[in-house]
């Protein structure tokens, strides 16, 4: 059995949550084939996720975009393996206005997210460098939404996107089942308008959008 050959699902899965494009399914079939040919060297998903890879990291990622539809510049921080940010980019290829900013400190990955958006045709600019210090010196204009997928807690999170949200970016964050200790956590250093958004794969994981942020005086 070949590598490619472990993944038991498939793009027709896509279909079951959403009104897909063909020319969409087609892309994301490029970058998850991208990511099993990389995937022996680079190490970009955890192994035990590779036979789920369409649900656990392509459906999952969706909801991204899905959360908040207009927003059409973003910045996906700590992006690694380009999961939500690709997928986001994929889903808005056809939009001339669209762009996805990506931040990646590791090499290897900001070559494999550079090869990931010149082979699916999606738009968008890999930035190289700790999250910290691109977004304190971030010259590439307005953005709308920030995202995060598997990065850090949400307290850190808000910390690290702060260049963004100060200028009115909405953030949209994956969590999982500690999801709710991480909210009360932050909400100790930081106020902030919160909806919860059910993932589209697991019943305990959230969706976190979070917009008028601000930080606690202590």
């Amino acid at each position: 059995m070949s590598f490619a050959q472990q993944v038991t699902g498939s793009s027709h899965d896509v279909h079951n949550y959403g009104d897909v494009s063909r020319e969409t399914i087609e892309r994301l079939q490029i970058y998850v084939d991208l990511v099993l040919k990389w995937q022996p060297a680079q190490n970009l998903i955890a192994p035990s996720t590779i036979p789920d890879i369409w649900e656990r990291h392509v459906i999952d990622s969706l909801g991204t975009k899905w959360a908040v539809p207009d927003a059409k510049t973003w910045v996906d921080v700590g992006s690694g393996a380009g999961f939500p940010g690709i997928v986001t980019a994929i889903l808005q290829a056809d939009d001339p206005d669209a762009h996805v900013h990506f931040i990646e400190s590791n090499q290897r990955k900001v070559a494999f997210l550079r090869t990931a958006l010149r082979e699916t045709g999606a738009k968008g600019t890999v930035h190289p460098g700790r999250i910290e210090s691109v977004a304190k010196s971030w010259e590439h204009g307005p953005v709308e939404a920030v995202s995060a997928r598997a990065l850090a807690n949400l307290d850190l999170l808000l910390n690290l996107s702060e260049p963004f949200w100060r200028t009115g970016a909405t953030c949209v964050f994956h969590k999982g089942q500690d999801f709710q200790r991480e909210v009360n956590e932050a909400s100790q250093r930081w106020t902030f308008d919160l909806v919860e958004r059910n993932s589209l794969i697991d019943s305990t994981s959230r969706l976190l959008l979070l917009s008028n942020i601000s930080s606690r005086q202590i």
